[in-house]
């Protein structure tokens, strides 16, 4: 009688169908729950090769639960939302934005199992080149032409899918990120816009007056819309002529948020020079408060919400000033340009600004900085002129006396050696006669005609040789 193998992992058994025929399923026990295949084989030779490989997946710790995969994208991204606490306020809602508006209409009904590369690529390419259907509009008109949407944005859409696939990975619900190696849209920097002193005040004085030390700590301290409206009457030092910055106030959602700066290097310590000085001590003294009650403050008390006080003062203030399409952080770029024009490094630049490295500030800025081009560039020019000028020719000089006489040539040649010549232009090289055979004989050197040392040398030798 043969023996059967009996398994040791999961379980096969024949199924009869009359509309499918004989087929075969494979189940196995893992965690409590038994996990049936979500489809049946043709032969009991496959149902078992997949069951071995699920058991290589659990004993290499590679193995997913089928039910994680069936979980719907927008039930997903729900958990997902729970996880961003490390996020601030402000990030957090245009994450959000990106998801409510891109992501879901596209994955929402979905299973994250069934959301492979090619489907991310095809959602990335119709976002850049769009078709007929306006998926994104709320009207949803069919003879509306759908817009393209900008590379920020589908960037900023596609790293949000990213992140969320990325956590289900993490979690065990998928096996691998389908985001990855999507190929995103290349963003096109801004051109920043910078003013000089003049602008500055220019638009100081057209802005109202309660906000006049705005523009002048913005555009000379780089302060960032958060750091001037949340900065505190006891963090500004006169005499030292310095503000400390350490709280920003950020509205989201019609909400006020206070926190600490956008990064680590924004807490930092702000110089400033004496004029953004005198705007602060006159606005301060004009308008008194608490030490703990913020330097700037709404009409009617209280934190600047920032949308407000652009439609109310800004825009009004840039119109009136000629300064057209001005945002209020350009200020800040304006206060880096200022910097790097009165001479200041691009590490002092760096910490000046609150930037997390010197990196940083040279790729945005690194631009104004003066360069050594002109100089390399005449450099340059002059190697190449110089390696142009013709080369004067060796010039060989010989005794003229044919006749055997060599007293005046020892003598000449025989000399101390401070003595000598130095040559500068030409390369003066005596041809003494050999004593081989012909009127030149070999040509060969005799150093004892020129130097005394091989000349004392030559004679000791001779005399050795005599001997």
């Amino acid at each position: 009688m043969t023996d059967r193998k009996r398994r040791h992992f999961g379980s096969v058994r024949k199924r009869v169908s009359k509309r499918h025929g004989d087929n075969w399923e494979a189940a196995y026990w893992h965690e409590g729950q038994r996990i049936v295949a979500d489809h049946h084989f043709a032969t009991k030779e496959e149902a078992n090769a997949w069951l071995d490989a699920k058991n290589t997946e659990i004993r290499a710790g590679r193995w997913i639960d089928p039910a994680g995969r069936k979980l719907k994208f927008s039930e997903w991204a729900e958990l997902w939302k729970t996880t961003t606490v490390d996020l601030r306020p402000s990030t957090r809602e245009r994450d959000l934005g990106y998801l409510n508006r891109y992501v879901l209409p596209t994955f929402g009904h979905q299973s994250i199992g069934k959301i492979d590369y090619m489907a991310v690529s095809k959602w990335v390419a119709e976002m850049l080149d769009p078709g007929p259907k306006p998926w994104w509009d709320v009207d949803n008109e069919p003879d509306r032409p759908r817009r393209p949407l900008s590379a920020s944005t589908v960037t900023k859409a596609g790293q949000v899918m990213g992140k969320i696939m990325a956590m289900a990975v993490r979690a065990g619900k998928i096996s691998s990120n389908p985001c990855e190696g999507i190929k995103l849209p290349r963003i096109e920097r801004r051109e920043m816009r910078f003013l000089n002193t003049a602008e500055v005040d220019q638009l100081a004085r057209a802005i109202d007056p309660a906000f006049r030390a705005v523009v002048y700590l913005g555009a000379f301290g780089g302060l960032r819309a958060g750091e001037l409206f949340g900065l505190r009457r006891d963090r500004v030092d006169v005499l030292r002529r310095r503000v400390d910055i350490c709280e920003t106030v950020v509205e989201v959602a019609g909400l006020l948020y206070v926190g600490p700066p956008k990064t680590r290097a924004g807490h930092r310590i702000v110089p400033l020079p004496q004029i953004a000085v005198d705007a602060l001590v006159e606005h301060i003294r004009t308008h008194p408060g608490d030490p703990s009650d913020y330097v700037f403050s709404a009409p009617h008390g209280g934190p600047v919400r920032l949308a407000s006080w652009r439609s109310r003062f800004w825009n009004p203030a840039v119109k009136a000033s000629g300064l057209a399409h001005l945002r209020s952080h350009d200020l800040r770029h304006t206060a880096v340009a200022l910097w790097i024009a009165a001479g200041a490094s691009p590490k002092e630049a760096s910490v000046r600004a609150g930037h997390t490295s010197v990196s940083f500030t040279l790729d945005r800025y690194g631009h104004l900085y003066p360069g050594s081009e002109d100089e390399v560039n005449d450099r340059l020019d002059a190697m190449v002129a110089e390696g142009r000028k013709p080369a004067k020719p060796l010039q060989l000089v010989s005794n003229p006396d044919d006749s055997g006489n060599d007293a005046e040539l020892d003598r000449a040649q025989v000399a101390p050696s401070s003595q000598l010549p130095v040559p500068t232009e030409a390369v003066v090289v005596p041809l003494i006669r050999g004593g081989v055979s012909g009127r030149w004989g070999a040509r060969t050197l005799d150093l004892s005609r020129v130097n005394p040392i091989h000349a004392c040398l030559c004679d000791d030798t001779r005399r050795r040789k005599t001997a």
